[in-house]
C-alpha cells in the first residue's frame, strides 16, 4: 500500500524517536491514509486520501 495523500501528496516523514533515557534515533512517521471514494473529474474513484484532507472535504460539503 502507497502510503501517500492522493490529494495533497502527504508521505513519509522523519523524526527521531526519543527514549527515557533522551537517547535520539532516527525513526519514519506514516501519514494517516485511509481508502476513501472520491470524485476526481466527474468520476468516482477509490484513493487513499489522509484524515485531514477527508476531514476539510467533509466541511466543505457542508
Amino acid at each position: 500500500m502507497s502510503r501517500v495523500c492522493a490529494i495533497c501528496g502527504k508521505g513519509k516523514m522523519s523524526g527521531n524517536q526519543v527514549s527515557h533515557s533522551n537517547r535520539k534515533t532516527p525513526r519514519t512517521y506514516h501519514a494517516n491514509v485511509q481508502r476513501v471514494k472520491i470524485e476526481v473529474n466527474g468520476k468516482e474513484s477509490t484513493e487513499y486520501v489522509c484524515t485531514r484532507c477527508i476531514r476539510t472535504a467533509n466541511k466543505a460539503a457542508k
